[in-house]
């Protein structure tokens, strides 16, 4: 897969993806946030990938919004309908809010790896992740107070599900960063690690070790923690029935009681 503003490479079954606008602090520009959704798209229907990494080039993991995009928006102000104005920065909102979104939606899992900044829109970005781990010198900031705007394009609705509602409120009202081993206190982040090298290694281990694992199951259970998260017990419990009695009867079931009978790793169809 060939795009301009991120590198996409494999390692057995693993996606090594990283943002790639280092000149730019990898702040993401509108071709940026289209190629993310793009990208997402296609690795959750490439079969022969079953976990991805997301991670940033050069001096930083994601300064945000590109300030020329968030320029851009004067530009709206040309059109003379109010209504038409208005519905048209919401599209463009709402244009966003699908590109991060895409990262969650993906049926395969998701594992951030921070370095340095992580700021605003990559905020929202990590929030959309399943795992997120960094180093000791990353910060994470809800920068957007500090620009005279609200956050928009999940922050504010995903991380208060992830760590302690008063501590996004608090990120949320100051802007304050929050550092490295702050970071896996407060539960945003699972492990920290001494240095970016450090990171990517341990890291794609443990995607490896996920991916070793039933896909179709891997798949499930991501399926099943979402819904769980924005739905009640009753109502995720009915979910994960009727789930397990489409998926429970699979090969990979019987290929893990065989495996364990003959004493072997098993090997699962993608």
């Amino acid at each position: 897969m060939d795009y301009e503003n991120f590198t996409v490479t494999q390692n057995d079954k693993v996606a090594l993806v990283s943002i790639n606008r280092p000149e730019k602090v990898n702040a993401l520009h509108l071709k940026a946030w289209e190629e993310l959704k793009l990208l997402f798209e296609a690795l959750a229907h490439t079969e022969e990938v079953r976990v991805i990494i997301l991670s940033g080039e050069g001096k930083h993991f994601c300064a945000g919004i590109d300030l020329k995009l968030l320029a851009s928006i004067q530009s709206f102000n040309q059109i003379g309908d109010e209504g038409r104005k208005r519905e048209k920065l919401r599209n463009l909102i709402l244009q966003l809010q699908a590109s991060v979104s895409t990262i969650e939606r993906c049926s395969k899992p998701v594992l951030a790896a921070i370095h340095q900044g992580c700021i605003g829109a990559g905020v929202d970005i990590i929030s959309a992740c399943d795992l997120r781990y960094c180093t000791e010198d990353a910060y994470f900031s809800i920068k957007e107070i500090d620009m005279g705007m609200v956050a928009d394009l999940g922050t504010l609705q995903r991380l208060p599900k992830l760590i302690a509602p008063a501590k996004v409120v608090e990120m949320a009202f100051t802007g304050n960063k929050v550092i490295g081993l702050e970071a896996m206190n407060i539960g945003l982040v699972n492990q920290v690690f001494p240095d970016k090298a450090t990171m990517m290694a341990e890291v794609e281990e443990i995607a490896m070790s996920i991916a070793a694992k039933s896909p179709l199951s891997i798949r499930g259970t991501k399926e099943m923690l979402r819904y769980s998260r924005d739905h009640s017990v009753p109502d995720a419990l009915n979910y994960v029935s009727t789930w397990n009695a489409a998926m429970l009867l699979s090969n990979d079931l019987n290929e893990s009681f065989k495996s364990t009978e003959e004493k072997r790793v098993p090997k699962f169809e993608d």
